[in-house]
């Protein structure tokens, strides 16, 4: 295996182009259609951090670990601040730490982490990126194995921002939307119309349930088709920021604490065993 490089891995398909940063939580540090950035982007020197970054990966978590605590098999567990003054844990460890370079040519970039317990998770576990470029799509696939002794929960997903445009818009079905009390943990769902709206009119911090895996982000420049083998997805449109995100994720947020947590998307993963998702964007010059 390689050393993590400071100057980031690049991959050039057409007009395309896709730096990542295997040091930085293996993220994306920028996905450009010529001179245009896709996703939120920067060039690989120039970032000190995963976030915000063009995109990083959830593992073993998505979203929000509520209050950093969490009962698995008879044992309570806590996990290690990881998100400034929040009072949870978000996004799991893997985008927090230095991925290794497996393989890189002109198909394609293969990282890999290897997690030993501590703090953040107290589970051994072995994480693996798959970016291909062509000169129409990113695909991207992620896996997770347990590399423990013993059983371990385990969700997956990505974390995409997108530049916010005047124009931005997104289209997305999807079925229920998951209520959040003052903490931000999610408490019920409600009924939720499909997503059809330019991001300046929407307000969500929120997961959703009934997602098919496709979603159409939209501006002046660009039609981004996401498509992903996970089923639930986070949109968050902050008003402030001059981004916006839509995280293709395999659990709802803090599934974990919920009394059936294998019925809304995490996984219990036996020693030895995988999980894997994938994800693809589909980018049109218009």
């Amino acid at each position: 295996m390689s050393e993590p490089l400071e100057a980031g891995c690049e991959l050039r398909a057409g007009n395309l182009r896709l730096a990542v940063r295997p040091d930085l939580g293996g993220c994306i540090a920028g996905f450009w259609h010529g001179d245009a950035p896709v996703l939120l982007s920067a060039e690989p020197q120039t970032l000190r951090a995963s976030r915000p970054s063009g995109c990083f990966p959830l593992v073993p978590y998505s979203n929000r670990l509520g209050h950093r605590r969490f009962h698995w098999q008879g044992h309570d567990h806590t996990t290690a601040p990881n998100f400034g003054d929040s009072p949870h844990s978000l996004h799991g460890v893997a985008w927090l730490r230095a991925w290794q370079v497996v393989s890189i040519d002109t198909a394609g970039l293969a990282l890999r982490y290897e997690h030993a317990p501590d703090d953040h998770w107290p589970f051994a576990f072995a994480a693996e990126q798959h970016f291909t470029l062509t000169p129409a799509r990113l695909s991207v696939r992620l896996a997770m194995t347990n590399t423990s002794p013993q059983a371990q929960p385990a969700g997956l997903g990505w974390h995409p921002y997108f530049p916010k445009q005047g124009s931005s818009h997104l289209q997305a079905q999807v079925s229920r939307r998951w209520e959040f009390d003052d903490a931000q943990l999610p408490t019920h769902p409600v009924v939720q119309d499909s997503i059809d709206d330019g991001i300046a009119q929407l307000r969500l911090d929120h997961c959703f349930d009934g997602w098919p895996g496709r979603a159409v982000i939209r501006d002046e420049r660009f039609s981004v088709e996401l498509r992903s083998a996970l089923r639930h997805l986070v949109v968050y449109t902050p008003q402030d920021k001059d981004y916006f995100c839509v995280e293709p994720v395999s659990h709802v947020n803090n599934a974990i604490q919920m009394p059936h947590p294998f019925q809304h998307g995490l996984v219990p993963l036996n020693p030895g065993d995988t999980t894997d998702a994938w994800m693809t964007l589909d980018v049109t010059a218009l």
